[in-house]
């Protein structure tokens, strides 16, 4: 479980068992590079897609920010794979304040408790040879780490206007703005409480920019989103 502080009100939130829904694709310069990442089957063409693309991650892939991400010693020593590849990916993270179902696009920013940062830590192996898809390489334990804080939804206004950007070992890796987003917060809310009701905590990771790439153990991953701070996790073999 994972509690992070709520900015400037005193309280925390425990993250005990949230959904946690992923969109895939959800900036254009990151739907250009995809297939040289994913097989060819996933992503045939850099198309924008017509309407969000979903997947889910499971709660055991949240960790706090300062904790290390595993990548599991079965995976380095091979595992059938020519190389291994987990990758880094930095997200605006959503956390759901309201109870809802079939909200409209013009309600749907005031369902939202906050924001945060998140890294959808990738195995990339997986993700590419797996029949039923991306369930297992996006829910290894510990791929998904979240924080450092939750920044009240009125305290940023409106989520399409914040930097975003990725640091390994102090390098910048990705750097882009939630204006990029092809689907905005507003209409991944709207759209998802159409198939699925969202229950307070549940958390939206709302996609990568372009420039993700592979982590090993020994690095340090930072995430950082304007106006919310920086998530910082090592990266280990577990």
């Amino acid at each position: 479980m994972v509690v992070l502080p709520i900015l400037g009100t005193g309280k925390s939130l425990e993250l005990r068992n949230p959904k946690i829904i992923a969109v895939g694709l959800n900036y254009r310069e990151h739907v250009a590079e995809s297939p040289t990442i994913l097989a060819k089957s996933a992503v045939p063409t850099p198309e924008e897609p017509k309407e969000p693309i979903l997947f889910a991650k499971t709660p055991n892939v949240l960790i706090g920010p300062g904790e290390p991400i595993p990548i599991p010693r079965t995976l380095l020593d091979g595992y059938g794979f020519a190389e291994c590849r987990t990758d880094y990916e930095a997200e605006l993270a959503v956390v759901i304040g309201e109870r809802c179902k079939n909200v409209d696009v013009d309600r749907a920013l005031s369902m939202v408790l906050g924001y945060t940062c998140f890294n959808d830590v990738s195995q990339r192996n997986f993700q590419k040879s797996d029949k039923s898809g991306w369930f297992r390489g996006k829910s290894l334990d510990g791929f998904g780490p979240i924080g450092p804080v939750i920044v009240p939804a009125s305290a940023l206004p409106d989520p399409q206007k914040l930097a975003i950007s990725c640091l390994r070992n102090g390098k910048t890796v990705q750097s882009s703005s939630t204006a990029e987003m092809i689907f905005s917060v507003a209409t991944l809310i709207a759209f998802i409480s159409r198939h699925m009701t969202l229950e307070p905590g549940d958390i939206i990771a709302t996609g990568t920019p372009s420039g993700v790439g592979p982590i090993a153990p020994g690095d340090v991953v930072e995430v950082e989103i304007e106006g919310i701070g920086i998530l910082s996790n090592p990266v280990v073999a577990s």
